[in-house]
């Protein structure tokens, strides 16, 4: 499954809930509702979706992550963006709360300096984005570049 390009952030666009319209259903805490699918096109409308100053901390993201890990994959699963390496499996998703953008850095514990904030999964940790949008960007491409060079979440098998 590795060589589908349906799994390359450059890939076609793929279908998800925002439809022809653009209308998308905002879950509780803001978090937008897309439908399960692989590629950027899911991604995009995902981060398009986000209310308010939320919209902008996901292109941030998205940008840096498509600038610090090559080749980096991308899919939309249970409302949440996820980024992987062929071969290797997922290595972050993000999520919209009210107050933050909750940022998983899913193999986070092996991480040097950790995440955070701490998961009841001993695996993961976490990194909370606020309204004022400040993001540590040399130590937040440094926790992707080694979550990305190590074995990560495999919880589905896209890539």
């Amino acid at each position: 499954m590795a060589d589908n390009p349906a799994n390359s952030s450059t890939s076609a666009p793929a279908k998800n809930s925002a439809g022809a319209g653009g209308n998308v259903r905002l879950l509780s805490g803001g978090n937008p509702q897309i439908a399960k699918a692989d590629g950027d096109a899911p991604v995009q409308a995902y981060i398009s979706a986000m209310p308010g100053w939320k919209s902008d901390v996901g292109r941030r993201i998205d940008d840096l992550i498509v600038r610090t890990v090559p080749g980096v994959r991308k899919a939309v699963r249970w409302n949440s963006p996820f980024y992987g390496v062929a071969g290797q499996g997922w290595f972050l998703s993000y999520h919209v709360f009210t107050r933050y953008v909750k940022v998983t850095f899913l193999n986070g514990s092996a991480l040097d300096p950790l995440p955070p904030v701490e998961s009841k999964d001993e695996d993961t940790r976490y990194y909370h984005i606020y309204e004022d949008g400040v993001i540590d960007e040399e130590l937040v491409a440094s926790w992707m570049r080694q979550a990305s060079a190590i074995p990560g979440w495999k919880g589905f098998d896209t890539l």
